[in-house]
């Protein structure tokens, strides 16, 4: 079907070299990471942002990575006291540092929010880390389904059986990423009126957990159970869940209104009595494994034929490398090929400055503090 077509690259304007997006004229010094800290960075040079990434001395980078795009890179060693000095020259002109060591580390660096302010007072200074910068849990390790794991997410996610891990979507890029942007971005207006930068504690458990508000407003109303399975969001609805076809591939349903319900026992023909009661708890179970045999009488390719556009709530479940080719995701250009690699286009969208992808390159800390001191 569609999706198995080639991937073609996109036009040259959603791939352009010049900034335009509406973060253009911001500078921001990323300290090199993983997870959550790179991916924000990426959201940020995708929408303008002159982003100069600090990496060690020697560390291989992958100039063409996907979340590394848009940067200046800029090899340094922090551990010399006159590379620390540069460093602060640097953020004497930034708008915005964002780092995700463990606590005290900058510090320990001689880079801590009180030196970089006390030489920029303006500047935002972005703290990503899993358990925030205080706490009996601020110093271990940990990795993102740790953090969900005490919000309340992962326990809600997964089988009857067990919790699943939702990918690391939830904690470090739902909950750590996006809330860092947000409150960098927060601070960046606030910084406007006020002419003074403040420390941003972006914490993976607090993202994850305010995620959870409206799971946790459903349980104080008496609309959701600690069980899983056995509410309407997490697969214990007949109306609202995964479903195999007689190929093997999979669809989702998400009938929860009630002319969507009707739209689907319609389709799929579900005229038994036993449908009507769409919100009984009490027998969703043998309702969906009714649906569980009516669904393997067709392939995901037929489903498609016979729901997909209408208001249902249908979609086929894409795999990676199928969903670029999806009718829709190709329409709207939400992924582009660049440098040989598919990979989500910038997101989301504006009208007037609209993002673009920049390839990351190597750059000179001098030449980098120059030409910001230059244009400032």
């Amino acid at each position: 079907m569609y999706w198995n077509n080639a991937v073609l690259d996109k036009p040259a304007s959603q791939s352009a070299t010049r900034t335009s997006g509406p973060l253009s004229g911001y500078r921001i010094v990323e300290f090199a990471g993983i997870g959550p800290g790179p991916f924000a960075c990426m959201m940020l040079a995708d929408m303008g942002a002159d982003v100069v990434t600090l990496d060690r001395v020697g560390a291989k980078k992958n100039l063409k990575s996907v979340a590394g795009r848009g940067r200046k890179v800029v090899e340094i060693d922090l551990k010399d006291k006159a590379s620390i000095a540069r460093v602060i020259d640097l953020l004497g002109n930034a708008d915005a540092l964002i780092e995700g060591f463990r606590p005290g580390v900058m510090e320990r660096l001689g880079l801590g929010p009180d030196v970089v302010q006390a030489r920029n007072p303006r500047l935002v200074y972005g703290r990503m880390t899993g358990w925030g910068q205080e706490g009996p849990l601020a110093q271990a390790a940990g990795h993102d389904i740790n953090y969900i794991s005490v919000t309340g997410a992962l326990a809600a996610i997964g089988t009857r059986e067990k919790p699943v891990p939702p990918l690391n979507l939830v904690g470090d890029f739902g909950g750590g990423a996006l809330y860092l942007v947000v409150g960098v971005l927060a601070a960046l207006l606030e910084a406007k009126k006020s002419g003074k930068g403040q420390v941003v504690d972006a914490a993976m458990c607090d993202g994850a957990a305010s995620l959870m508000s409206m799971f946790f407003d459903m349980a104080a109303m008496g609309r959701w159970t600690d069980q899983r399975e056995a509410n309407f969001l997490d697969g214990g609805a007949h109306f609202y869940g995964v479903y195999e076809c007689s190929c093997g591939q999979f669809i989702s349903i998400g009938s929860i209104e009630p002319q969507f319900y009707a739209l689907l026992r319609e389709h799929a023909g579900l005229s038994e009595a036993c449908f009507d009661a769409q919100m009984d708890r009490e027998g969703w179970a043998a309702l969906k494994e009714k649906l569980v045999e009516v669904f393997k009488t067709k392939s995901r390719d037929e489903w498609c034929e016979i729901m997909e556009g209408t208001d249902i709530c249908f979609a086929p479940i894409l795999t990676m490398k199928e969903a670029p080719n999806h009718p829709h995701m190709a329409a709207r250009g939400v992924f582009v090929t660049r440098h040989g690699v598919t990979q989500p286009a910038p997101a989301p969208r504006f009208s007037r400055t609209p993002s673009a992808i920049r390839d990351a390159a190597k750059a000179d800390i001098a030449d980098v503090t120059s030409e910001w001191g230059a244009t400032k």
